[in-house]
């Protein structure tokens, strides 16, 4: 009989409610928005730039009014943040619905938009870069999910595929080459488990279980005693768990050190960040293991700077539009009329964004730079800071 935890269970009974925000993929898979599409809108770079956000204005789901402001906010202090660029920034509200994004895509394409950041949602962001790929017109969307990109549609959100692959290379440096996952049987957790296998193929790493729950409580207990008896029979030399603090996270990080897989023996490692909220730093289980964070220097420096604007700390994600902003106003500074097509949204050396660099690849989805941390005495330490450029160690 296992003992859970009081915080752990609590964080898991508001599992459903936080992923479905901070997951703002986390619905199925939608198809490739305008496969083919993606030239992008010629630009004249000595005028203003007109530029369409799109945000949840006028949403009813929990949290996502305040989220809806703090992208805002963001991509108004990045337009700010601009030298010698001009973009006319319009902000166009969906209130989270798919059908209402596409039309305000649509509407801001006819008032001269020439690329769009946004919207949240990945069904949403499908329908705008399906309703806009005809207008040839490029799309920022802030979702994570790497199943709706490609055409004219590029996601800004961090991906699971980006993370397995830095701490995949990372634990095949350190001669963890033996791999067991651990995954829910959803969406995310299927999409994660995919991000690890294929991270492990190209780092030299191998697969040698997976094991999955199911999505609640029971399903995570009942799951334990298989995990702990896939790594011992397949030798594993670590076990990478897809869960967040929010959901599975603080049960496995109990239950499987009682349950004989030490982490002093077994490298634990984390697809999600592990560092919020700071109880998770407390966790027995997790001392020594590895996750993965942006530029912590940079990603203070935007907080502070969005505090002292707004009066608030900024939501997790709202740095995404600043980013597409940024990026925008970088391509534009350059002074080309292809600015925003594909090529120029795609150029090797990338970005510096709010959390560090990140570049746009050609396939939609997005690489950034990511520092590999620990967890000492319930405090984080970096083992290998992120990247300040590509091509470097970290990627």
């Amino acid at each position: 009989m296992f003992a859970v935890l009081p915080f752990a269970r609590k964080v898991l009974t508001r599992l459903i409610a936080l992923v479905s925000l901070l997951w703002v993929a986390a619905c199925e898979p939608v198809g490739l928005a305008g496969v083919g599409g993606g030239g992008g809108q010629s630009i004249d770079p000595n005028a203003p730039v007109a530029v369409a956000l799109l945000v949840p204005h006028g949403s009813t789901a929990p949290g996502e009014a305040a989220l809806a402001r703090d992208l805002e906010a963001a991509a108004r202090l990045a337009v700010a943040d601009l030298a010698g660029v001009r973009i006319d920034l319009r902000v166009y509200g969906t209130a989270g619905r798919a059908a209402q994004a596409q039309q305000a895509a649509l509407n801001a394409v006819a008032d001269g938009a020439k690329i769009i950041i946004g919207p949240l949602h990945a069904e949403s962001a499908n329908a705008v870069a399906l309703a806009v790929a005809p207008k040839n017109v490029n799309v920022l969307a802030f979702s994570n999910n790497a199943t709706i990109a490609g055409g004219n549609l590029f996601v800004l959100g961090q991906t699971f595929d980006n993370t397995a692959d830095r701490l995949t290379r990372f634990a095949v440096r350190q001669g963890k080459t033996r791999i067991v996952t651990v995954s829910s049987n959803n969406l995310a957790g299927q999409l994660g488990q995919q991000a690890i296998a294929k991270a492990a193929a190209n780092a030299g790493a191998q697969i040698v279980g997976n094991v999955g729950y199911d999505f609640s409580q029971d399903g995570v207990v009942s799951a334990v005693p298989q995990i702990t008896q896939t790594v011992n029979s397949t030798s594993a030399q670590a076990v990478f768990l897809t869960s967040n603090s929010a959901g599975a996270l603080p049960l496995l990080a109990q239950m499987l050190p009682e349950n004989g897989l030490s982490p002093a023996a077994t490298q634990y490692i984390g697809l999600a960040r592990w560092d919020t909220p700071a109880q998770t730093l407390e966790l027995p289980g997790l001392q020594g293991g590895w996750f993965a964070l942006p530029d912590q220097a940079k990603a203070r420096a935007f907080q502070s700077r969005f505090a002292q604007t707004t009066g608030n700390q900024p939501h997790p994600i709202a740095g995404l539009a600043y980013d597409g902003i940024a990026a925008i106003g970088a391509l534009i500074k350059a002074g080309k009329r292809d600015a925003l097509s594909r090529s120029g949204l795609t150029q090797s050396a990338g970005f510096q964004g709010v959390d560090g660099v990140f570049r746009l690849r050609s396939d939609g989805t997005n690489q950034r730079g990511l520092a590999v941390a620990t967890i000492r005495d319930s405090k984080v330490v970096i083992l290998d800071p992120a990247p300040r450029g590509f091509g470097g160690a970290g990627f």
